[in-house]
């Protein structure tokens, strides 16, 4: 991508989950800059039924507000067992006041019983991407499976993370490295959909 490419405005407070999407797009020259930095920018009110629902919103807010092209992204975990909670409301699952200690600790209590083997799980990611105007011009989703289990390991990642087992690699998001979350996760998947066709669009657009 050449340096001329458009500036993209992602729409998220969470300094991790930014510091994630900058190092999937850094590869390929995509400028981005967080919400974070534009102070006068609302929060955006998340309250679509879905995951597709949310992204567009945040990508097309953020797009309006700043002036800029933006990133929507949203994620979540369902879980089978839970008939698919905590769902949308994964980051604000143990209501007002919700942090990540919280939000396991309720989903714990939640599966308390349940065998190994109806734990299963898996993260979603959706992401959508809108002009200044706030039109959606592209809009992808992936998901990444595993079980959760009943003690946390590792220190990496965050929200749910330490209790997500991933199967093949018999280690949660908590323990994997950086570099093979990035390849596998959810978001990764997500954006490697993405970043294709939003090589196309500003190619198309020229400078």
């Amino acid at each position: 991508m050449s340096a001329k490419s458009p500036l993209l405005v992602l729409a998220s407070r969470n300094l991790k989950k930014s510091g994630e999407i900058r190092d999937l797009l850094a590869p390929y020259g995509f400028p981005l800059k967080s919400v974070a930095e534009f102070p006068g920018v609302g929060e955006v009110d998340e309250d679509g039924e879905t995951f597709a629902a949310n992204a567009a919103k945040k990508a097309r807010e953020v797009a309006i507000a700043t002036g800029q092209w933006a990133i929507g992204e949203d994620s979540g975990l369902q879980v089978d067992a839970l008939n698919g909670d905590p769902g949308v409301l994964s980051a604000r699952y143990s209501g007002e006041g919700a942090t990540d200690e919280k939000n396991n600790l309720k989903l714990q209590e939640a599966l308390r019983g349940v065998p190994d083997a109806r734990r299963g799980a898996g993260y979603v990611c959706h992401v959508a991407v809108a002009d200044p105007t706030g039109k959606i011009h592209l809009s992808f989703e992936d998901t990444c499976r595993g079980r959760i289990i009943s003690e946390p390991r590792g220190e990496n990642g965050f929200g749910y993370d330490p209790y997500f087992l991933v199967r093949e690699y018999h280690e949660t998001f908590g323990q994997l490295s950086p570099i093979v979350k990035k390849y596998l996760s959810h978001r990764a998947r997500a954006f490697r959909r993405l970043i294709p066709e939003l090589q196309k669009l500003f190619e198309r657009l020229g400078p």
